[in-house]
């Protein structure tokens, strides 16, 4: 998985630039000021780096910046969780407006930028120019070795929230053990006076309905009895004036067929008219005013209205109420339980400890191996006798990072005690001591480009020609792109890209624009360029036929 193309459009002073790329090691030279890290910066923006309007070109109003790598089968499920599709390349893009808006895409579907952030960190390793200062940082010399060891801190770190948070609840209950004992107490005094009443979830409702059921129970009665008169009364009843009707009907439906029809809707009536008397009658064999059931109601519905007036909740609530401080009291209760918190307190911390000493463990192991292979790469570097050390010191208290404190220890030479790494190293061997971390460590990642800026400033000589090496080196099995100022590095690459730039006036404009382009170089091309790299602007025929002979040294060594 490499890189395979770059595309930039209205990028700082980047008009509009298409860049392919190939395998092994190619680098990227040019006058200081010409644009070389502004591929860097396009190529770190796709991948996820925060937006700022201020790299959009003057005068256009978005940037458009595209990166396209090789496609991968172990993303395919990061592509396929995400939502985006995966193809035979790996297609990323971002643009940004003078507003500072930005919108990403992966494969031409919608991205943001921590997906875009995620997905770069799997596809680059960028080390960058000032990289020599994180080496005095923990944080990064501690992420370092925990990428060397091989090591996922995720779950120390989820063990350690736990139990801090398991320290600040027993701290808590600690502390306020009175005012929770008293609301707790209020709270069994409430729960007690509701739950004595014991309130039905719609028992409300069937109170209300039945209570006014029963108190209107002889106005019921009164009612039933006079329907039930009016059906069945003899003379003036509605059953025997229905009874006549259908009568008078089949008598003459021989003569007027119509009348068999409407003799049949009224007998139906007539049915019906029966039935509803017969249920009138059931009715009122079963009403009865039952003064004492009223009373009963009567009761149940004042204890409800009165517990309902003092909390300020219509009755209906009161169900709800109960169970809400029914909930309460119990998270009271949980939290006054300093038993339980001090033994949840205890597990969280074994478990932290187990995953701080399987950490710290690894990082043992790795410790002495990493120093090995550091020292080894200085002593390439120009620092013979030179020693890298990796010190694990116990911390007093255990902390969020583990149960040790780790720093990089340096000697610059044979026989010195190490001491630590920026105390006793100069610019120029920070520099290459982090240019041999970065080479050891970039050694053990996934992400198949590796990119260095200008990691090689302050060195020159034969240490230059050996960086010049290692990267190549490097460039065997991984894409390697490094942006250097060295010639003896430009000498020993794959491939040669030359930034320069140039004052442009378009028609209107007041005053010419600088912009930036890249070129590949031939062989020619190459020689001209080192040249320049060792003897300046003009370039001598000395500094040209030194270039030529560097050049044909690396070919001859490569062939070897």
């Amino acid at each position: 998985m490499a890189l395979r193309r770059i595309a930039l459009r209205d990028f700082v002073i980047v008009r509009a630039l298409e860049l392919d790329f190939s395998a092994g090691f190619t680098v990227l030279t040019g006058e200081t000021g010409a644009g070389k890290s502004i591929l860097i910066d396009a190529l770190q923006l796709a991948l996820g780096n925060r937006a700022d309007a201020g790299a959009v070109r003057e005068g256009a109003e978005r940037l458009d910046v595209s990166a396209e790598f090789d496609a991968d089968p172990d993303l395919a499920g990061w592509l396929d969780e995400g939502g985006f599709e995966a193809g035979d390349a790996l297609l990323l893009r971002r643009t940004v407006d003078l507003q500072g808006r930005s919108r990403g895409w992966i494969n031409g579907s919608p991205a943001t930028a921590t997906q875009l952030r995620e997905l770069g960190d799997r596809l680059l390793d960028i080390h960058g120019q000032h990289a020599w200062q994180s080496l005095t940082r923990p944080e990064a010399v501690r992420g370092l070795l925990d990428a060397y060891a091989g090591v996922d801190t995720g779950a120390l770190d989820s063990a350690w929230q736990a139990w801090r948070q398991a320290i600040g609840a027993l701290d808590t209950a600690r502390s306020a053990q009175d005012s929770l004992q008293r609301e707790r107490e209020r709270l069994q005094w409430q729960v007690a006076e509701v739950a004595k009443l014991a309130p039905g979830e719609d028992e409300w409702e069937e109170l209300s309905a039945s209570h006014t059921r029963i108190s209107n129970a002889q106005a019921l009665i009164d009612a039933a009895e006079g329907a039930a008169s009016a059906l069945e009364d003899d003379d003036s009843g509605a059953l025997a004036a229905l009874s006549r009707a259908v009568a008078l009907l089949q008598n003459c439906e021989h003569i007027e067929p119509e009348f068999k029809a409407l003799g049949e809707v009224l007998a139906s009536s007539v049915a019906q008219a029966s039935d509803a008397a017969h249920s009138l009658h059931s009715y009122l064999r079963q009403a009865d005013t039952d003064p004492e059931r009223l009373a009963e109601l009567d009761e149940r519905m004042g204890s409800w209205m009165s517990l309902a007036r003092r909390y300020r909740r219509p009755p209906a609530e009161l169900p709800a109420l109960l169970a809400g401080w029914q909930a309460e009291l119990k998270a009271l209760d949980a939290q006054s339980d300093l038993d339980t918190l001090e033994r949840t307190e205890q597990a969280a911390q074994q478990a932290y400890l187990k995953e701080a000493k399987a950490l710290a463990k690894a990082r043992k192991q790795a410790a002495p191996k990493l120093s090995q292979a550091v020292t080894q790469a200085m002593q390439e570097l120009g620092m013979k006798g030179g020693r890298f050390e990796v010190a694990l010191q116990p911390l007093a208290q255990p902390g969020r990072a583990g149960l040790e404190e780790i720093a990089f220890l340096v000697s610059g030479h044979a026989g010195s005690t190490p001491r630590s790494i920026g105390k006793v190293a100069s610019g120029g061997e920070l520099s290459r001591i982090a240019l041999a971390i970065a080479v050891t460590t970039s050694e053990l990642g996934a992400a198949q480009t590796l990119i260095f800026d200008e990691v090689d400033a302050g060195v020159g000589g034969a240490v230059a020609e050996t960086v010049g090496r290692l990267m190549k080196q490097l460039g065997r099995d991984r894409q390697v792109l490094a942006v250097t100022h060295l010639p003896q590095v430009a000498a020993c690459a794959d491939h040669h890209l030359v930034v320069a730039k140039r004052q442009t006036a378009a028609k209107g404009q007041a005053a010419a624009r600088t912009e930036s382009s890249v070129a590949v170089l031939d062989a020619e091309g190459r020689a001209q360029e080192v040249a320049r790299m060792l003897g300046g602007e003009r370039v001598s025929r000395t500094s040209l036929a030194h270039a030529r002979e560097m050049l044909g040294q690396k070919t001859e060594a490569a062939a070897s």
